[in-house]
């Protein structure tokens, strides 16, 4: 660990370890939210309604992934199907209340969880700590090509 990107590639394959084993894995009943049901759910409540057309070239998936993706959050009631104006038959996901209603349980848990870990911190490492990793991010959908709204 001679060079700090080092560090950074390290602590960053030790949050992602803590995140997959805290956080969303898969639906059960009163349980956290599936990860893909959680991503795909702020992207729409940011944009609103998206087709899959929308959805691939916003995540970089395949469609046939997405169609996966979606069939499941239809048949938990996450999303509905709605008609895309400008598109004839074609059809967009729009988040119903039930998704809003489950998506901000699973936000509220984990701003809970991060408010433990966070909270022998000072509010001013707190807001250097959201800087940082919001410029991180920013810097990797840059390269990407593909930016995330933020609210």
């Amino acid at each position: 660990m001679d060079k700090p990107t080092h560090l950074i590639e390290y602590e960053t394959m030790l949050l992602g370890r803590h995140i997959h084993m805290t956080g969303p894995r898969g639906r059960r009943a009163g349980g956290p939210m599936d990860r893909s049901a959680y991503i795909l759910l702020s992207r729409i409540r940011l944009e609103g309604p998206m087709s899959i057309g929308e959805l691939s070239e916003a995540f970089g998936l395949d469609p046939s992934t997405l169609n996966r993706q979606t069939a499941a959050m239809l048949r938990a009631g996450l999303v509905e199907r709605i008609p895309d104006p400008g598109a004839g038959i074609a059809r967009k996901f729009r988040i119903t209340g039930e998704g809003e209603r489950l998506l901000d349980d699973e936000r509220d848990r984990s701003v809970r969880g991060l408010e433990k870990v966070l909270s022998d911190w000072t509010p001013e490492d707190v807001a250097a700590f959201a800087a940082f990793l919001q410029r991180f991010n920013t810097d990797i959908e840059r390269l990407a090509g593909r930016p995330w709204p933020r609210p």
